[in-house]
């Protein structure tokens, strides 16, 4: 019976959390300042989310770092992402070998 209750309790979460700002912000917001917030925010948690799984994937921060330098410096240069994930996940590999 308490999946039952985990179920509903979630479906009333979610639907909150979807609900809320329509009914709080009728008008559209004009102020550009919580406008740009809003519009960055998803990335920032993104980020924030992301960021400590992958310093932290490998057990070793060293090879984690090499694997996510060589990642951004791809990414950046506009490779294809599996490609990119490929390189990181070799580049880890091998620093992981060689430490």
């Amino acid at each position: 019976m308490s999946l039952v209750w985990y179920i509903a309790v979630m479906a009333l979460t979610t639907y909150l959390i979807r609900m809320l700002p329509f009914t709080l912000f009728r008008r559209q917001i004009r102020s550009r300042y919580i406008r740009s917030l809003l519009y960055y925010l998803p990335y920032a948690v993104l980020s924030a989310m992301t960021l400590p799984a992958i310093l932290y994937a490998t057990g070793d921060i060293r090879t984690a770092a090499a694997g996510t330098g060589i990642a951004l410096v791809l990414a950046y240069k506009g490779l294809p992402l599996i490609v990119v994930a490929l390189a990181a996940a070799a580049v880890a590999l091998l620093t992981g070998f060689l430490l």
